[in-house]
């Protein structure tokens, strides 16, 4: 029997943590969610509106502040205060306000502060880091951007995509990648899958990186790589607006959390068009609990998303409402995968002919 291969979650827990450490200091010394709270329990919706945050920011601050065990959620679904958390008040005497105070000039939590109270960068003019703009282009358009980013992702998804290609369906057919970065999830379940075909759809500048990639693919020596080439193609577009090809599996690797909600429907609803009947939407990604209080890996992860992209992580929960308005069945699985990512999948009805 095969030895399991080592999850490499601490490594990105511990890379993430510094998002963790930042959304407490911010809480305690410049968006006073503690000093709020400790007058009384409030709804998420009503902090958010007392702090002046909007939506996405208050997704990203309040399940931290819950993962990190300062707040909860108490029975009547309100935020409150935990009795860790009583200690970053000044009415806990003692208290732990004035120690944190010692980082609150850091660089790193006043530009977080700044990003959460504005809802991302207050100058979007070339864009916003990695994602397209509306009214910018689009960063992995630039050749030295987008070569950068997909060989810093390289290493995080050749080493997933055999788990991924596992617990993937095994069948014929085609296989949409979206947003696909270096293709190994796709190049990794054409191995598993010799008979089907698959489209590798990104930015002309990242495919340029996902074919040179392919090709240290085909060299690897393993069974059946050396004719992966045959049954993949590439095809350079911009999702957001251009036609997606018929597939009967779209994959969405880490995307939608790039993406404010609003877009993450737009895009479930163009997946689902693009899938043939009884056709399946896989998505991989770290997820928030349904109960938004957790866990730390995601909420890590979702606070340096946030300072980097126009998204965030999100529950299942929320996934699962976007399948639905897509028209989309939903199922109940969720299949872990490595470091803190599980895949959740969703089928299209098939056609009934009377």
């Amino acid at each position: 029997m095969p030895t399991p291969p080592l999850d490499l979650a601490p490594i990105t827990r511990h890379l993430r943590a510094m998002a963790g450490s930042r959304i407490l200091i911010t809480a305690v010394h410049h968006i006073p969610v503690f000093q709020v709270l400790q007058n009384g329990p409030k709804s998420l919706a009503d902090l958010a509106q007392h702090l002046g945050l909007k939506e996405r920011p208050a997704m990203v601050f309040f399940p931290a502040l819950c993962a990190l065990e300062m707040l909860a959620f108490n029975p009547e679904g309100n935020l409150t205060l935990t009795p860790l958390g009583r200690y970053l008040t000044q009415t806990q005497q003692p208290n732990l306000v004035g120690y944190t105070g010692l980082e609150k000039n850091d660089p790193g939590v006043l530009a977080l502060t700044e990003l959460l109270m504005n809802d991302g960068p207050k100058d979007t003019t070339n864009g916003v880091t990695y994602v397209k703009d509306d009214d910018a282009p689009s960063p992995m358009d630039d050749p030295e951007a987008a070569r950068f980013l997909t060989l810093a992702l390289a290493g995080r998804a050749e080493y997933l995509a055999r788990v991924v290609a596992e617990k993937l369906p095994q069948r014929n057919g085609h296989l949409l990648d979206v947003a696909a970065g270096t293709g190994f999830y796709t190049y990794e379940w054409l191995l598993s899958n010799p008979k089907a075909t698959a489209t590798v759809f990104d930015r002309p500048e990242v495919l340029k990186v996902a074919k040179e990639l392919l090709d240290i693919f085909r060299k690897s020596g393993r069974n059946g790589a050396a004719e992966v080439r045959q049954r993949v193609s590439f095809m350079p577009g911009d999702m957001l607006t251009d036609e997606l090809p018929a597939a009967d599996l779209i994959l969405a690797a880490s995307l939608f959390h790039d993406w404010p909600t609003k877009t993450c429907i737009y895009l479930t609803q163009k997946f689902a068009r693009a899938l043939k009947p009884g056709g399946e939407l896989w998505v991989h990604d770290a997820f928030l609990h349904d109960s938004l209080d957790g866990p730390l890996a995601a909420t890590d992860y979702s606070v340096m998303l946030f300072t980097g992209t126009k998204g965030r992580i999100y529950s299942r929960q929320e996934h699962r409402e976007w399948f639905s308005q897509a028209g989309l069945i939903s199922t109940a699985e969720n299949f872990p995968t490595l470091m803190d990512y599980n895949l959740i999948s969703a089928r299209k009805p098939e056609y009934r002919i009377f």
